[in-house]
């Protein structure tokens, strides 16, 4: 079992920057890909980005690559997103994940475990 508890979401305006942290409880921490997700007011929770245990392997959706950066610390059990130039598109409500064992890193459904997920607000 993980438990996942996101921070760093507020209201910012265009072309700001925010940071998001994710820590999570568990023995397994350390050998689990993660994710985060967004999801706006009508539409789908969508993959954001992702991390191997490792960090050897990050992802990012095309809409937040080269703004978004993913990175982890796997002595304090958290995972983070740098949000940087943002746009008001990337308002929702931003979630960090848990990956299943050989899941796929771009899909909800292999996401087992969910933080209550954290609000983010970019302002035009």
């Amino acid at each position: 079992q993980v438990q996942l508890a996101e921070s760093g979401g507020g209201l910012v305006q265009t072309g700001g920057s925010l940071r998001l942290s994710c820590v999570a409880s568990g023995r397994t921490f350390s050998t689990t890909a993660m994710g985060w997700f967004r999801q706006a007011p009508g539409k789908e929770r969508e993959f954001v980005s992702g991390i191997t245990w490792n960090a050897a392997t990050t992802y990012y959706a095309d809409s937040v690559k080269g703004r978004f950066t993913i990175s982890r610390d796997n002595v304090k059990n958290a995972v983070y997103l740098q949000m940087d130039s943002l746009k008001p598109e990337d308002t929702a409500v931003y979630y960090c994940a848990a990956r299943r064992p050989y899941g796929s890193i771009f899909t909800p459904n292999d996401y087992p475990f969910w933080g209550q997920g954290t609000q983010v607000i970019v302002s035009s």
